[in-house]
């Protein structure tokens, strides 16, 4: 008999695996709505949805293996992460999605958040200041007008999966919506800045470095605080932290 794998489990959702069957229960009924309208419209390999019975998705596995791991080396080729850029340009090349997703919130929005979180930060003594201001710098070139595209919103690299430098699956769609195109791209290196060059060359166009070191600066300081208060740690060689003080 297969054994019951806990994925991920927090206040917001949780993700068990049985087999080749992955269980995906959410609290909130929109973001299930989200991600099944996202899997069907996206023009990249997505997987297959067995069945549904709110708060309960059932999605089949997908073949090969995750693009890597925040904080860890990435064992894939520089083919493989030039196939994960091409997928994203094809995707942000779709027509637009109904929904707006996590990577098109409002610029004022954005950034009120952004400087309330720094604050916090400081004042409970979760980062030192001066690697707060200067993040919140090199931030501040995130937050610009952009033209929204398809994006998948939450595409970190343990999403993204390959075989054969192929991509064969991107998974959890439930961020997804018109959004900023260079968010997408940031999310996908994030911490792993010596891929950047086979991301941009597969995505096939010019992109602004800037702004996706500005968008890794943005995403880790308003990560930190949500990851510790739900048992993860972004103080972990490699993840959140070290990408801030690498931004220094």
């Amino acid at each position: 008999m297969d054994e019951v794998q806990v994925v991920v489990a927090h206040s917001e959702r949780a993700t068990l695996r049985v087999g080749d069957v992955f269980l995906k229960v959410e609290a909130d009924r929109e973001r299930m709505d989200v991600e099944v309208e996202a899997m069907a419209l996206a023009p990249v390999p997505t997987p297959r949805i067995l069945w549904r019975k709110p708060p309960v998705l059932a999605i089949a596995a997908v073949p090969g293996r995750a693009l890597g791991r925040l904080g860890e080396p990435s064992t894939a080729s520089p083919a493989a992460w030039a196939a994960a850029g091409a997928a994203v340009r094809k995707l942000h090349d779709a027509p637009l999605p109904a929904r707006p997703g996590r990577a098109g919130r409002r610029i004022d929005e954005l950034t009120a958040d952004l400087d309330s979180e720094c604050e916090l930060l400081v004042a409970n003594g979760v980062l030192p200041a001066d690697l707060v201001t200067r993040n919140r710098q090199v931030a501040e070139a995130a937050l610009r007008p952009w033209t929204p595209v398809f994006t998948h919103g939450d595409l970190q690299i343990a999403h993204v999966f390959v075989d054969d430098d192929e991509i064969t699956g991107i998974i959890d769609w439930s961020e997804a919506g018109r959004g900023d195109a260079l968010y997408d791209l940031a999310t996908l290196t994030l911490g792993h800045e010596e891929h950047l060059g086979d991301v941009v060359a597969g995505y096939g166009t010019d992109v602004d470095l800037d702004v996706i070191r500005a968008w890794w600066s943005l995403r880790s300081l308003l990560g930190v605080r949500w990851l510790i208060e739900h048992g993860f740690d972004p103080s972990a060689p490699g993840c959140e932290v070290d990408v801030l003080r690498s931004l220094m």
